[in-house]
């Protein structure tokens, strides 16, 4: 261990990061995932980067794929090939999974595009105009434009919740919602709520619409007043359709490869996700940025996720964030999953810019040095595996399936890569204790 100043830090991780983004993880997956026989791209990789023979394509990777390429090449990166993986995949998602009759997108299809499962997920539904907005937004392609449009006023006309507000999350093909209990149709979650204003922060920035930014500022009300703790501002998971608290559990849906108990619960309703709580962070800021709301105005919500985080949800003797824990006691939980690392990072270092306080940096560096040691599978190719234990062990060793892609990983080194530059380009004083 040494003292480094903060702005030498930031410079060598800056570079470091960046050179990992550009020759290591991107040239993994555009290599690996398009799928040049049916179009769309394939998502199953095993710990040493080689397809499973898996083809199934659910939306949310398919969708996940089309927002981080166009991300990619918004962001300069890829030297335009990613310009032309998005516009391809445009077109098949469009194509197959697009529901004519009712409108909104199907869950899950074969590897040629033929549904499987025609339920209407609100997950897939936000991601769905995310993507096609950021598609929009990077590359030019008015196609985009039209179907983050038509997803939207589906989202409108079906998911809208007039009575309590927010949003249904779980129903079927035409709409209806699903059964209660761990069918979800009588449940809300933070998730799809964060998601949501995630998609309308980049929707709304596509088309400068009025009523845009008013759902925008709507959900993000829902967020800051409804689904966070009145007392200690932490997220709650999940509720009841008129917003009160509920213990979480883990829905019915297909998504391929939750493991949970056998009714399905997660925990107590003071449960909650430290990456998650920081993931909503700096998801929240860049909804400021956009609607051009100072930051100021949520530095408490900014505060409050990222000290809990850093008292309960940081492991400071091995490293890495906790994948789930109480919301005012240490974990028993110590498993760690990849894309908490990948959103803390982020939003942690929002909060050391925010208020220039070094605990932030520390906790920033503490997430960074497990990932690069532990989560990153050099030998596999350089994508992260999936869940470890506390040491760092894997638990799930898979590189890529049914809802786990690039989309966290490279997201997350593209928004690094800008905020030390930053920090590099601001920071003055102050030194960490970094490893090296």
């Amino acid at each position: 261990m040494k003292n480094k100043s903060i702005k030498e830090d930031s410079r060598e991780l800056h570079k470091k990061t960046r050179d990992y983004l550009t020759n290591i993880l991107l040239p993994f997956w555009m290599e690996r995932s398009p799928d040049l026989e049916y179009g769309g791209f394939l998502s199953y990789f095993d710990r040493n980067g080689h397809p499973t023979g898996e083809t199934t394509k659910t939306l949310l990777m398919q969708i996940r794929f089309l927002y981080t390429f166009s991300a990619v090449h918004r962001a300069g990166y890829g030297n335009g090939r990613c310009a032309e993986f998005a516009c391809k995949a445009a077109k098949f998602i469009a194509k197959h999974y697009w529901d004519e009759r009712n409108g909104g997108w199907f869950w899950i299809a074969d590897r040629s595009g033929k549904p499987t499962c025609k339920a209407k997920i609100g997950y897939g539904q936000c991601f769905s105009m995310y993507a096609f907005s950021e598609y929009c937004l990077a590359t030019g392609d008015l196609f985009g434009r039209k179907m983050a449009e038509k997803t939207y006023e589906a989202i409108c006309a079906n998911m809208a919740d007039t009575q309590h507000g927010g949003y249904y999350e779980m129903m079927n093909e035409d709409w209806r919602p699903e059964k209660p209990g761990r069918f979800g149709g009588d449940r809300k979650s933070l998730d799809v709520h964060m998601h949501m204003m995630e998609a309308l922060t980049t929707f709304h920035e596509m088309t400068g619409n009025p009523s845009h930014r008013r759902r925008l500022e709507e959900v993000i009300g829902i967020l800051t007043e409804k689904m966070m703790h009145p007392v200690n501002g932490l997220g709650y998971m999940q509720f009841s359709l008129d917003f009160q608290p509920l213990a979480p559990i883990l829905f019915a849906t297909d998504w391929g490869r939750d493991a949970g108990t056998g009714d399905g619960s997660r925990g107590p309703v003071t449960l909650t996700s430290p990456g998650h709580n920081i993931e909503l962070v700096w998801l929240l800021l860049h909804a400021a940025d956009t609607l051009g709301v100072v930051r100021e105005t949520y530095a408490e919500v900014v505060r409050r996720n990222c000290d809990h985080c850093i008292q309960f949800g940081i492991d400071q003797e091995y490293g890495g964030v906790y994948a789930d824990v109480p919301m005012e006691e240490p974990t028993r939980q110590k498993e760690k999953q990849f894309w908490q690392q990948a959103e803390s990072m982020i939003g942690l270092l929002d909060a050391y810019s925010m208020f220039k306080d070094e605990k932030y940096w520390l906790a920033f560096r503490n997430i960074y040095d497990f990932v690069f040691s532990k989560f990153v599978n050099y030998p596999g190719g350089g994508e992260w595996f999936e869940r470890l234990d506390r040491e760092g062990n894997p638990l799930d060793d898979a590189l890529g399936h049914s809802w786990k892609i690039c989309y966290h990983t490279v997201r997350s080194m593209i928004q690094v890569v800008k905020r030390l530059e930053k920090i590099a380009e601001k920071s003055k004083t102050g030194t960490a204790k970094v490893r090296t």
